[in-house]
Formats: C-alpha cells, sequence, structure tokens
C-alpha cells in the first residue's frame, strides 16, 4: 500500500520550500497539482521531473476514488496546492478523509502556510486564536459575524484584494471601529506588508491605498 503526502509549496519565497518536500516530489510516483502550470514552475525551479494530475475543487469529488485505487496498489502519491499548505482553504480535505477510511497512510510535511507568519507578526496575542479562513460570501455570512462578534480569542481571515474594504468595514459594524487588527499582504514576497491599527484605521489606510496581494486579516478577540 502506498502513501499519500501533502506537501507545502511556498505562498511567496521560493527558498521556503523544504529539502524534505523537494526530494519527496521526486521520488513520488505522480503529483496531484491544483493547477498543473503553476505547480510546473516551482518543479521547474527545482529541477524536478516527474508527472503531475490535476486535483481540484472542481474534480476532486471524481477523482479521489482513482487517487484511492492507485494508492492501494502500492504507488506514493504527493499533494500541492498553488501555495501554502493544502486543505488551509485549498483542496485536499476529501482526499485525506478517503484515505484515512481506507486505511492509507496520510503524512503532511510541515510548511509554508499563510496565517502562521501573519498572526505571529500582528503583535496580537497568538496563544489562542481560531481560523475563519474565508468568511461566507453572502448566505451565511450576517449570521457568522454575529457569532465572531462574541469570540474572546484572536480571529485569523483570509481576504482578496477586491474585498478587503468590504470586510474591514462589516467587522467594524459587528465588532466596534476601535477593535484593533491588522493586515498582511504578499506574506514572503517582495512588497510583504503589514498594517495594525483599529478597524477605523485600517478602513482609512485603505481607502486612498488600495488593496493589492492576497489579504490576511488578524482581528483581536472580544474583552473578557
Amino acid at each position: 500500500m502506498g502513501k499519500l503526502y501533502i506537501i507545502p509549496t511556498p505562498v511567496g519565497n521560493l527558498e521556503d520550500m523544504t529539502f524534505r518536500a523537494i526530494r519527496l516530489l521526486k521520488e513520488v510516483s505522480f503529483i496531484l497539482a491544483e493547477d498543473t502550470r503553476t505547480t510546473g514552475i516551482l518543479l521547474k525551479h527545482f529541477e524536478i521531473q516527474n508527472k503531475m494530475q490535476s486535483y481540484h475543487k472542481f474534480n476532486e469529488h471524481k477523482t479521489v476514488s482513482h487517487i484511492v485505487e492507485r494508492l492501494n496498489s502500492g504507488e506514493n502519491i504527493a499533494l500541492v496546492s498553488d501555495a501554502g499548505t493544502p486543505g488551509i482553504s485549498d483542496p485536499g480535505f476529501l482526499v485525506v478523509r478517503e484515505c484515512v477510511k481506507a486505511g492509507i497512510d496520510v503524512e503532511c510535511l510541515p510548511g509554508a502556510t499563510a496565517f502562521v507568519p501573519a498572526l505571529v507578526s500582528s503583535g496580537i496575542p497568538c496563544d489562542r486564536f481560531c481560523f475563519e479562513g474565508f468568511l461566507p460570501q453572502k448566505k451565511g455570512r450576517m449570521t457568522r459575524l454575529k457569532i465572531l462578534a462574541e469570540e474572546t480569542r484572536t480571529i485569523v481571515f483570509y481576504e482578496s484584494p477586491h474585498r478587503v474594504q468590504k470586510t474591514l468595514t462589516q467587522l467594524a459594524e459587528y465588532m466596534g471601529e476601535e477593535r484593533f487588527a491588522a493586515t498582511c499582504r504578499e506574506i514572503s514576497k517582495v512588497y510583504e506588508e503589514t498594517k495594525r491599527g483599529t478597524l477605523r484605521e485600517l478602513i482609512s489606510h485603505f481607502a486612498v491605498n488600495e488593496p493589492r496581494g492576497e489579504f490576511v486579516i488578524v482581528l483581536s478577540g472580544k474583552e473578557e
């Protein structure tokens, strides 16, 4: 029986790739990639010559049983996303769950993920936190915000640049304009930037500075 390796890939700087990740991507039978074009650039950079198969949110339900079959036949397979750790706001959970059900070994390498450096560098307490990923776009969004308004732990969100201002504004509506937060964008890239302040101050900042790059928003919890 083979093993499924969950392999984090850099969220920015390619030097964040680990030696072990490079070795395994060379050794496995083939690589499941969220976008074969994106992963192809990574493989070329590290001189990794291996077969790839597309695995993303639109085809994962169809391909999971086939992947489990190949693992059962003895092949070792690596799963990567476009950036960061698969399964964290990226495809990966379904195949891991089915492998666990089938008694197949799953090994996740430690490595790059966007929210950890954003959380630690925010200056907001990181001993207790909850990760929310992307808020629901429509249905359930306001309900989720009402619940999170009472959360006492630090809260971590992912957000795309064109929705940052809307999300900060809604957080201010539900949590209050004086709640302290930090926004971290372009993590591990040349233009990495962290802004810290009250939600009111951050809203004012992005009103005159267009948000660019993928964002992590770190929000302090409600005072107990």
